[in-house]
């Protein structure tokens, strides 16, 4: 599997887990919504690297390629932390 389809994929999972906790949202607690509201911030940020990844593969670093592996990972674990926090 090619390094840009692990990326869309992984932003597919990431994008799954940030909707279903979006959905619980009205229900959560402040501490929860704080937490949210910065993995919001990473989320952006996340988007804005993929999107220069996708578009630059070819010639972008492993370095920044591994950057936007690993704050998916990072966002995607957040978004699921918020989701079974909702459950």
């Amino acid at each position: 599997m090619s390094l840009q389809e692990e990326l869309r994929k992984l932003s597919e999972k990431i994008k799954q887990y940030r909707d279903e906790a979006r959905v619980q949202m009205h229900l959560a607690k402040e501490d929860v919504k704080d937490e949210w509201d910065d993995l919001e911030q990473d989320w952006e940020r996340f988007r804005n690297r993929l999107d220069q990844v996708m578009h630059d593969a070819e010639e972008t670093s492993q370095e920044a390629r591994q950057t936007a592996q690993k704050l998916g990972e990072d966002l995607k674990d957040g978004y699921r932390n918020i989701r079974n926090k909702l459950k």
